[in-house]
């Protein structure tokens, strides 16, 4: 590069611009950190008396199951009365997910002072998410481009948009509130990795990227991934609560603590049925994100698929999620199987997003932080 093309990309760069968007990320995870500590709150002030639908659920259930098992009572005439002969209790257990529970009562357990937590909770994650889009729109005007041209800022528009995709649900009066307490700690961990790790200073990018194939391919790449964080995120409190499910069912008497915190979440058929309807509304974006590529790839690079590192880990994931799709709609993979399968697909997912762009060298290297920067902190 000529020292003149280097100037003109320095004078490209405002630096005032890229500054106020690192304060503007700094400032969204104080207040992500507050909305932590709200939702912790929230759940340790939900009055834990009002809990216990899931047992008493599915004692009835079994009641009932055992009656119409055992059939009507055997009656024996005796000395002028009747005598009732009572038959042994036969508890049966439900298949995965077909279980008659009702949803728990949140994280506020039913209570004022839990719920108003839950709502400071909230209105924290709305500002801190607005603060954000705040810091990911500075960082673009820096360079006058999409801010999606580094690992860095992957991260930082990543999270903003999960936490979209949850604020979202909530405007749509979803019974989502269950998310705010994983979403919190995932999004700050996230924004931590970024900010100490990931981090690339605002700068143009390198002529390949030069497309608004940019726009609409990276985008949806983001997009889909926050919705699949969504679903993975459902999957694995659904096995929490499905094993709950089952050892009360069973008759098995979990400890105090999972009673608490697993009573007052959705049922496990609840938490199974949303991860899938997230997970099939957006596997057709996953889709045409991985055709956007290849298209982007024959533009610039003159070939639409060359088995690149991230083109093969796509696949994979795309590959991952179909199977988790044709499994849970087939009855014998309904349930914990296909709930595996689904944080199989959630993986390769993630070491696409990381272990490619950071251990691997491809054609889309140029999002690399490489392994010298991971050293130098320690990794």
């Amino acid at each position: 590069m000529t020292l003149a093309a280097a100037t003109e990309l320095a004078a490209a760069t405002n630096e005032h611009l890229a500054n106020v968007s690192n304060t503007l990320i700094y400032s969204a995870m104080a207040v992500y950190t507050l909305a932590f500590f709200a939702h912790i709150a929230e759940w340790l002030f939900g009055s834990r008396s009002k809990v216990g639908r899931t047992a008493a659920a599915l004692t009835a259930a079994g009641q009932s199951k055992a009656g119409a098992k055992a059939g009507p009572a055997v009656t024996v005439k005796k000395a002028g009365g009747t005598a009732v002969l009572e038959r042994p209790e036969v508890v049966v257990r439900a298949a995965s997910g077909s279980r008659d529970v009702p949803d728990g009562p949140g994280a506020h357990g039913g209570t004022e002072k839990g719920d108003l937590y839950g709502r400071i909770a909230v209105s924290l994650t709305v500002l801190a998410f607005a603060i954000e889009a705040g810091g990911v729109l500075t960082r673009a005007l820096s360079v006058k481009r999409a801010p999606w041209g580094n690992m860095y800022e992957f991260n930082i528009t990543f999270t903003t948009v999960a936490v979209g995709v949850y604020l979202l649900l909530l405007l749509l009066k979803k019974n989502v509130r269950w998310l705010g307490l994983p979403l919190a700690t995932t999004v700050l961990l996230d924004l931590g990795l970024a900010v100490t790790v990931l981090y690339t200073a605002s700068d143009q990018l390198v002529p390949a990227l030069h497309s608004y194939w940019l726009y609409i391919h990276v985008s949806t790449a983001i997009f889909c991934g926050a919705v699949f964080y969504v679903g993975a995120v459902g999957t694995i409190l659904y096995l929490f609560k499905d094993s709950f499910e089952s050892k009360l069912a069973s008759g098995g008497t979990p400890g105090r603590f999972a009673s608490s915190v697993l009573d007052r979440l959705p049922a496990a058929a609840s938490l199974d049925k949303f991860a899938y309807r997230v997970n099939a509304a957006v596997f057709p974006l996953w889709t045409f994100t991985i055709i956007a590529g290849a298209i982007w790839a024959g533009d610039a690079w003159g070939r639409y698929w060359g088995w690149d590192p991230k083109e093969v880990w796509s696949f994979i994931t795309w590959v991952a999620y179909a199977c988790y799709l044709h499994a849970r709609a087939t009855a014998g993979w309904k349930g914990r199987k296909a709930a595996y399968l689904a944080l199989v697909a959630f993986g390769c997912w993630l070491f696409n997003y990381y272990g490619v762009n950071i251990f691997v060298s491809g054609k889309h290297s140029y999002a690399d932080v490489g392994l010298g920067a991971l050293q130098s902190v320690g990794f």
